[in-house]
Formats: structure tokens, sequence, C-alpha cells
């Protein structure tokens, strides 16, 4: 799909941007830009879209998003958080692919920079280790000022290379080319779901809402995304329950009913479906 085009702020002085957050859902709406972004989320948790690949991100997460590689991300309701507080919600970088000259990181020496920035194209996922590591050097580099900077960006990248296969978000095949009106309907069936998917939606009802009869309607929306409607509004749905549960203060039965889902039976089911494992083996795999 075609995305939001958003144009990133410059700097005279500074070949590349680095700048704190401190109110979410800044740029909530799906859209890319020719930079290539680095994120460093330090409060506040939701939904993450980049490319087709949609998942819960939270506290501590980085993500690194590749050049016109679409995306945004929804803060959810921010019951804890307090109206205004001196530390940001995250760190955002910047930078063009060449911002450092086609000579300069075509030198053999800048091979697993490169690989880093091909990567990039699917948009990367931190986890373990890599992500503290990589969020003490933006940690570093929000206050570094001359070459310094540019070391710790390389290095950032140099350890983001560290990544697998499996960090890696949108799928081989992602392609968004399409009209800016389409950007614009695709933009309202993704709001309209993240607000009402712990209620039933109908088909008919989403339909309507980018005009068209059900049957047509499940056909643009695979067209578009690379997958079906249902599974769509599925990925949400348990991201969501994902997070209830990690928080640790709902029963199952709460969760599964939170969620979106009709009864425990369905969600057990669909929640294997989509991580691989139960919701209690999930706990014990990612929960503190």
């Amino acid at each position: 799909m075609k995305p939001h085009l958003l144009q990133v702020a410059t700097v005279p002085n500074r070949s590349f941007s680095i700048r704190q957050e401190m109110v979410p859902n800044v740029n909530s709406r799906w859209h890319c830009h020719s930079e290539v972004e680095i994120v460093l989320f330090h409060r506040g948790s939701g939904t993450q879209f980049v490319g087709d690949s949609i998942r819960h991100f939270k506290a501590g997460d980085v993500v690194l998003i590749g050049s016109d590689l679409p995306h945004y991300w929804h803060y959810e309701e921010l019951e804890d958080e307090p109206n205004y507080s001196e530390e940001p919600f995250a760190t955002v970088i910047h930078f063009s692919e060449n911002f450092w000259g086609d000579r300069f990181i075509n030198l053999p020496e800048n091979q697993h920079i490169k690989n880093t920035l091909e990567k990039a194209k699917r948009g990367i996922f931190l986890d373990n280790s890599l992500k503290e590591k990589v969020a003490q050097i933006i940690e570093k580099l929000y206050t570094a000022e001359g070459a310094y900077r540019l070391i710790l960006l390389m290095e950032c990248l140099l350890t983001v290379n560290q990544t697998d296969e499996k960090s890696l978000l949108a799928s081989m095949g992602f392609r968004h080319e399409i009209t800016n009106r389409e950007n614009e309907r695709i933009n309202m069936i993704y709001s309209f779901t993240l607000q009402n998917f712990k209620n039933k939606i109908s088909l008919e009802e989403v339909a309507s809402l980018a005009g068209l009869a059900p049957n047509s309607f499940c056909r643009y929306f695979k067209s578009i995304t690379g997958k079906q409607y249902s599974r769509f509004l599925l990925e949400v749905r348990v991201g969501y329950a994902c997070k209830l549960l990690l928080n640790g203060h709902l029963t199952l039965k709460q969760i599964c009913y939170e969620s979106g889902f009709n009864n425990l039976t369905c969600f057990y089911e669909k929640f294997k479906l989509m991580t691989g494992s139960s919701p209690l083996n999930y706990l014990k795999i990612y929960g503190k």
C-alpha cells in the first residue's frame, strides 16, 4: 500500500537527526519516509505496524525501519501514565542511507553496515541482550557531539547486524504501491479496527467503511495487505492478549473477553495458532 509520505525535519548543522518524543501517537497513521528510522521506546505500549507485520510493542523495545517502509505505532490507553512527565515516550533517529557518501558506505570494512541497511528494508525488531546494547548506545548518541555521533550510529548498525532472520518484520514479498486514495481508506480501516477490536466486528460493518460489499472488501483487503481481514483482526486481538497476559493483572478468562474473544476454547485455539504456544507457556517464556 502507499502510505502517507512524511517529511522528516532536518537540522543544518547535523548530518542526521535524533529527537525525543514527549507525547505518544505523534505520527499515529500509516506513513513512510525516505530516511532510515531507529526507535527506542521508553514508556507506554501498544500495537506496532511495519509493512504487513503486526505485533505488540512495549517500553525497552528497539526497532529499525528501512527507507520507504510503511509503519506506525498506536499507543494504547495510558492508564498508568501521567499526563506529563519529563521522561520521553521514545527516542527516534532518522538518517538517509547515503548521507555519509557512496564511497564511504561501499568501503569493504563497511559491509556489515550495508547488510544492516538491507535487512532494515523489511524492518528489524531487536530482542533480549541486543536491544539492551543498542538502547545504551542510543542513550549516549542523544547527547554526543561531533564525530562521536557518527561513531555511535555506526556502532548501533553494527550491533543490529547480529540479528537473524527471525528478527525481520515484514514478509519477503511485501509491496506497498497504491494510490493516495487507497492509503486513506486503509488508514480508516486500521483505525476502526484498533478502536473496536474488543467488540464483535461484522464483515458488513467494516466493508461499509470502505464503501464495498463484503465479498469485494475481502478481495480488496487481501490485495492491499497480503492477508485476510479476519487474520488482521486476529493478530490485533492476540497481540493485545499477550500484553494483558504479561501484565499479570487479569485472569485468563478476563483476558479472553477483554481481547475480543467469545469463549475460552476459541481464545486458546487462536492464541496458540498465532504465537505457537498456549497462554501459560507463553507467560513462562516471556514473563519476567
